[in-house]
């Protein structure tokens, strides 16, 4: 497995030279690679999920105003600097999706949130690893539509770890 310091390098490549770079060829211009916080092996969790009951199908809204369906898979708890936290994990057709928003956004992170994909392990547990947390591309480039973070998984807590708000 890559380590964080060489998977930030090849996205930040990406982010520069890809055609498929979320960012306008101005920003590519410009750019000097994402700004993250310091790797914190403290919010590499292996979590266990409460798997939701029900196969309940949302509605999740865009950035672009059409809404993409998703499962509620189910729930986790965590505790951040002794605070309890909670989140829930999505599924579609493309996985595990982990969108939140934490008490930092619009200051130090990006104020709609940022994504996960959380990875089942073969104990049954999730790997939830908030270092590799990502800006959708709708942070960069309003061309983009995402999901936004449904109310659910909006946290009063500081996750210090993953990508920073795009400063451009």
């Amino acid at each position: 497995m890559q380590t964080l310091k060489t998977f930030r390098a090849e996205k930040d490549d990406f982010y520069a030279r890809h055609h498929q770079s979320p960012l306008t060829s101005t920003q590519k211009r410009d750019f000097k690679g994402l700004d993250y916080f310091p790797e914190n092996t403290a919010f590499r969790l292996e979590v266990d999920v409460e798997i939701s009951q029900t196969s309940e199908q949302i509605m999740i809204d865009t950035t672009g105003g059409q809404p993409q369906t998703y499962q509620r898979f189910g729930r986790f708890k965590f505790l951040v600097d002794g605070q309890s936290a909670e989140l829930t994990i999505y599924k579609n057709q493309n996985g595990y999706f982990l969108p939140f928003v934490d008490n930092l956004a619009g200051k130090e992170t990006y104020p709609a949130g940022r994504y996960l994909e959380p990875e089942k392990l073969p104990n049954g547990k999730f790997l939830v690893d908030f270092n590799l947390a990502y800006n959708p591309y709708c942070a960069y480039n309003e061309k983009w539509s995402c999901p936004i973070t449904p109310a659910e998984n909006r946290l009063k807590v500081s996750i210090r770890a993953g990508e920073k708000i795009f400063n451009h």
